[in-house]
């Protein structure tokens, strides 16, 4: 196995994001994830299956349970990054970073990267007599092994997931940076006229144009109340008359001839006044709800929300803001560096400029009570010695005992003073994504011409 090194351009710190004001409650923050969401079936080869994560949904697994990803190509602002279908790369080099120039990393610094790429992301092989099944085709990787691959993409695992249903490599959740890889899922079994959209709050549904979808507890099961001056206000998503009913979507007839969806047997509307994608806003009206695959699990009890000049984040006991920390290598492997098995010279850098104490000064970890639990997978408490930034053993001497998100410690901000502070929002490179930090926003940050 060799070891190369490579330089790569400057990236300049990034501003502070401040976009506008609005102040309103949260619907759903907080709430535990319901019934396992159905999917549709689609063959697959002998050995692989559909498993459950509690954030993510029904995901595709190896035999073992371990869940799968794909790399695809897409520009990362400077470079073409990632895997053409059809044409693995993820190799067995490890591939150093020599810094030239930046303004977090001095020049010459050679970046760590302790691993290669298939030691990270363990290629999923096909045996020799392996065939294609539908969307599961096979290709050929450089050493001339076969490699299974989904609607052409090669197939890997991941070493951070241990048990099965785990997705700890990659997320579309909005608290999160840039996600390397992308997470293998078989279709949701909802209408073609409905979409699902990825929050931090849960699995929102929406049309698919990207209306948000609302319930009324005025009315009954399939069955809608709203007329008169309800109408002024909430329009029903009107079904086909040939329409029928798929998975937990069935149609009532709210008037002669005319059909409206219902999810789970609530009559679905969107709302008049929503002025953007995926909006939260109906929610605000009372009896009023977003409409909701699955929630995402509760974060720890004693957690507050706050209030913002740009929307709603998670808060700790203080009203502190919370905030997660996202790192991806510099390099074309795109190795994550953003949990405690990964090398911390990158958040101690961007958060302390190399200095461990001023970066446990500035973004110090939230801790966690001795024997705290969540109640869910999503949300743990981990033991982490503050000094390497690396998981520590229970009761081991200087060990932290800390709240984590998907096996991520989180943080509170230093600079912060009041609740609903969110100075280190957008801290580091690409506004947080590459290496930095972000809030944990519960509701999406509103538009800049929001007042």
């Amino acid at each position: 196995m060799r070891i190369i090194q490579v330089g790569v351009p400057a990236i300049a710190m990034s501003a502070l994001l401040m976009i506008g004001a609005h102040t309103s409650a949260v619907q759903a923050a907080g709430r535990n994830a319901g019934p396992q969401e159905p999917y549709t079936h689609e063959p697959m080869p002998p050995g692989f299956q559909v498993v459950y994560n509690e954030l993510e949904g029904p995901l595709y697994a190896d035999a073992d349970g371990k869940t799968l990803y794909t790399w695809p190509m897409r520009s990362d602002g400077i470079d073409t990054v990632g895997e053409e279908a059809g044409k693995p790369t993820c190799g067995d080099d490890v591939v150093q970073t020599t810094i030239t120039l930046n303004d977090i990393y001095h020049a010459g610094l050679l970046l760590p990267q302790p691993r290669s790429c298939v030691q990270e992301w363990p290629p999923v092989l096909a045996p020799a007599d392996a065939k294609p099944v539908g969307s599961w085709t096979i290709v050929a990787r450089p050493d001339g092994r076969k490699q299974w691959a989904y609607e052409g993409y090669a197939l890997y695992t991941s070493i951070l997931d241990k048990q099965k249903g785990d997705a700890l490599s990659a997320t579309h959740q909005k608290t999160r940076g840039v996600s390397a890889r992308k997470l293998v899922s078989p279709s949701p079994l909802i209408p073609p006229q409905f979409k699902i959209v990825e929050m931090s709050t849960g699995r929102m549904i929406t049309t698919d144009v990207g209306e948000s979808v609302y319930t009324w507890d005025k009315d009954g099961l399939n069955k809608s109340n709203c007329d008169g001056d309800c109408l002024k206000e909430w329009s029903p998503v009107l079904a086909a008359d040939l329409t029928r009913p798929i998975g937990e979507w069935t149609t009532f007839e709210r008037a002669p001839g005319v059909k409206q969806w219902a999810f789970r047997q609530r009559a679905v509307y969107t709302h008049i006044y929503d002025d953007k994608e995926n909006s939260l806003d109906g929610g605000d009206v009372p009896a009023w709800h977003n409409v909701y695959e699955e929630h995402a699990p509760a974060p720890p009890k004693e957690f507050t929300v706050q209030d913002t000049r740009s929307g709603q984040v998670l808060a700790d006991s203080h009203g502190k803001t919370i905030y997660v920390y996202n790192c991806i290598e510099p390099t074309v492997d795109e190795l994550a560096c953003d949990n405690p098995d990964s090398p911390q010279l990158y958040r101690f850098t961007v958060c302390g400029s190399g200095n461990v104490a001023k970066c446990l000064q500035t973004f110090p970890y939230v801790i966690a009570a001795k024997n705290a639990e969540s109640g869910n997978r999503t949300w743990t408490a981990i033991d982490i010695n503050p000094e390497t930034g690396h998981r520590a053993a229970p009761g081991e001497a200087g060990s932290l005992h800390v709240w984590a998100y998907r096996e991520r410690p989180v943080y509170t901000f230093a600079g912060d003073k009041r609740p609903g502070e969110i100075g280190a929002d957008s801290w580091g490179q690409e506004y947080g994504d590459r290496n930095g930090f972000k809030a944990f926003w519960l509701r999406d940050v509103y538009d800049i011409n929001d007042e």
